[in-house]
């Protein structure tokens, strides 16, 4: 067994007479999504904008939020395909799932403001916390731990979850990219959360959400765009991750 390989892989004895356990559930057995509203907060950067359009235009309802409606609506009707755009707190209140696209040094204000709103959503953290010098991007440590972490803290009513991290905003917005070839790690505490994370991850062509674990290990997926930054920076690329073997 490698270093990676989960233990769950040792065989275990089953003492004599235990009742047999139920088959395992498959793990890409996954809930409908379409019929859920999408809020995307941050939907006029371009992360959040490009989301909002993929996922629109997959057939999703979509709300871009801002804390100015107006620049919001104004988006919105730029991407077209039935998007709407609100203030920060209406997207939240009307949305389903909650996508959070806002910049790191807004993220925990922002999600502080929206606490009551956010209350008994799905909300999907896609922050990035980096800082930038003459030697490029590099990793913060938030005091929580990382991005995902300091919303859970910030939104005890909500269920926060964290995904969409490593997405190029370059391709994701681009109308001649028909597929985004790329997997999407998803983590989380609920199954049931994670699960409609990455179902609405394949909603998208070409992506693919996987499980990546709880939030206590959200930091190194979100550090690792300061890796893809320096990729993308050398080889003039909008690189993307995929899980092999899964």
């Amino acid at each position: 067994m490698t270093s990676t390989d989960s233990a769950q892989n040792t065989p275990v004895n089953t003492p004599a007479g235990a009742p047999a356990k139920s088959p395992a559930k498959d793990p890409w057995d996954l809930p409908d999504v379409s019929g859920l509203v999408v809020g995307v907060l941050g939907g006029t950067g371009p992360q959040g904008k490009g989301l909002a359009y993929r996922l629109a235009k997959a057939g999703q309802k979509v709300i871009i939020g801002s804390r100015a409606a107006d620049r919001a609506r104004a988006a919105a009707d730029e991407l077209g395909h039935g998007v709407e755009g609100a203030d920060n707190a209406e997207t939240a209140r009307r949305s389903d799932i909650v996508i959070v696209a806002v910049p790191w040094d807004g993220h925990g204000k922002t999600l502080e403001s929206l606490r009551e709103e956010l209350a008994g959503k799905l909300v999907v953290d896609c922050v990035n916390p980096l800082g930038f010098d003459k030697k490029g991007a590099y990793a913060l440590k938030p005091a929580e731990g990382s991005a995902a972490e300091q919303a859970a803290a910030l939104l005890p009513d909500s269920r926060v979850a964290a995904a969409f991290h490593h997405l190029s905003a370059v391709l994701l917005q681009d109308p001649e990219v028909e597929e985004i070839d790329t997997d999407v790690m998803v983590l989380g505490e609920e199954r049931a959360d994670v699960e409609i994370v990455q179902a609405l991850a394949g909603r998208i062509p070409g992506m693919r959400g996987v499980f990546a674990g709880r939030l206590r290990n959200a930091h190194q997926v979100e550090s690792l765009v300061a890796n893809l930054i320096s990729v993308n920076r050398r080889y003039k690329a909008h690189a993307g991750l995929r899980v092999t073997d899964v």
